[in-house]
């Protein structure tokens, strides 16, 4: 009787164990990622980040992009990037540029220490990690110029927007140029003004 009742709860606890041993693989892949960045971060360096064995890593993620993808989604859950939907609701044109960008730029000063190495490590990240964030990105575009039409009839809105709100932009402003995030919202301003309005 008393080994029948005993079953569920070691079920219980070897479930539990799972899952921790889950979520340490994973932020042991987060510390990685965004330290040494995804080009150094192999099954044996998580492994050992995280104090498990390799062997252990497989059982929880068939190879690195598995590994990747709840990499990404943990680190994304703990810190919410600003929502693009609620930008459209700003119908006058430099009001929503300003204050969405400055939320997204404050998003990206607050982190970029952490999105670097990922961001210069693009080339090495899984298929499936940079298309998620190209989607991402384009996303942000519109939704930034959601309803503006280009006075010119021209195509280099969207793409101009897309710009404006990659990381890679901004750091190359602020960190390469030395721009607080104020300067960088004018300059996004302005140019999605230059675009919108008739010359």
């Amino acid at each position: 009787m008393r080994s029948t009742n005993s079953r569920p709860y070691r079920m219980q606890r070897r479930a539990a164990q799972v899952d921790e041993t889950h979520l340490k693989i994973t932020e042991a892949a987060v510390r990685l990622h965004t330290t040494v960045g995804p080009s150094q971060t192999s099954i044996a360096a998580v492994a050992e980040e995280a104090g498990v064995t390799r062997l252990t890593v497989y059982r929880h993620f068939a190879d690195l992009d598995e590994l990747f993808v709840a990499c990404r989604a943990h680190w994304l859950a703990r810190q919410p990037p600003p929502d693009p939907r609620r930008w459209p609701i700003v119908t006058d044109r430099d009001t929503r540029v300003r204050q969405a960008l400055a939320e997204l730029y404050g998003w990206y000063r607050d982190r970029g220490d952490e999105l670097y190495p990922i961001y210069r490590d693009n080339a090495s990240m899984p298929l499936t990690a940079r298309q998620a964030r190209a989607n991402e990105n384009r996303q942000l575009g519109e939704a930034l110029v959601a309803g503006f039409v280009q006075a010119d009839g021209g195509r280099s809105l969207p793409a101009v927007a897309r710009h404006l709100c990659d990381f890679g932009t901004w750091r190359s402003l602020a960190v390469g140029g030395g721009l607080d995030d104020r300067e960088i919202v004018e300059i996004g301003v302005q140019l999605i003004r230059a675009l919108v309005e008739p010359r």
